[in-house]
């Protein structure tokens, strides 16, 4: 009997390392594809910095480690929320307020080890809290927007007219233009619902799928040197492709839903 006791012994701790080695083949599934990091913690590291389209280096590292899936995902939402934002503007802010609260609670969960389900806790309550308060969410998403917009225009701005030396500390003050932007947009909400709709629609729409596009050109060997160059060349590079697509889909949303019925009514 205790000679059969001690190989039964060995087996179960094999089992128990494979166990572990299963756990964590999972573990390294979820978090990295071939390398790269998983879309969480792409999107904490490009946001991490309030001008993060000002900051064309760290942009290009950071989609760079995005998969080839995440990268078609992010075009198509971004895509459909440009064009089609106003049109299902309450499920667009329920989205967008669930995406908001997961991401942020992954970046905060991380401090204590449970960054999963923090970013489902908060993402499951922002995305609920919009039902009962549909304008005010509409508000903090346009707010958000023009903090978005105002600091990476002021921090391009910035890179693009100031003298050489005083690049660093024009750009680092990005907070005034957030400041500026939140207020303007934020009560913009609540004197001209319509507009604000298409406008925080139209730019996190444009956002969403002009980092999907280049994301998915630096995961083709012909394309991505040129584009990471071009893309780097100037700190105006970028925003200027997210500004481009948003006018174009905020004339569009507007055109289209001219004559329609205000959807302010209706929140």
């Amino acid at each position: 009997m205790v000679g059969c006791w001690v190989p039964l012994h060995g087996i179960g701790d094999r089992h128990g390392a494979q166990r572990e080695e299963l756990d964590m083949s999972a573990i390294l599934a979820v978090t990295a594809v071939d390398g790269r990091q998983s879309a969480f913690e792409v999107i904490t590291a490009i946001f991490s910095n309030g001008d993060a389209l000002a900051q064309p280096q760290q942009l290009v590292e950071a989609l760079g480690n995005l998969s080839l899936v995440w990268a078609v995902v992010f075009l198509i939402v971004g895509v459909l929320c440009l064009f089609n934002g106003y049109r299902y503007y309450k499920a667009t802010t329920v989205i967008l307020a669930l995406l908001i609260g997961a991401f942020a609670g992954y970046a905060l969960g991380k401090q204590i080890g449970a960054q999963w389900i923090v970013a489902g806790c908060l993402a499951a309550l922002l995305a609920t809290l919009c039902f009962p308060l549909m304008k005010y969410a509409v508000a903090v998403l346009g707010g958000l927007t023009g903090a978005y917009i105002g600091a990476n225009v002021w921090s391009a701005c910035a890179q693009l007219f100031a003298e050489p030396g005083q690049v660093a500390s024009n750009a680092e003050h990005y907070w005034i233009g957030a400041l500026i932007g939140l207020i303007i947009l934020g009560m913009l909400a609540f004197i001209v619902f319509k507009l604000s709709v298409i406008v925080f629609t139209s730019i996190s729409g444009s956002s969403i799928a002009v980092m999907g596009f280049l994301a998915l050109l630096l995961q083709l060997p012909s394309f991505s040197d040129g584009v990471a160059s071009g893309v780097k060349a100037h700190a105006a590079v970028i925003p200027i492709l997210v500004i481009v697509p948003a006018v174009i889909g905020l004339i569009l949303q507007g055109t289209s839903s001219h004559g329609a019925k205000d959807v302010g009514a209706a929140a």
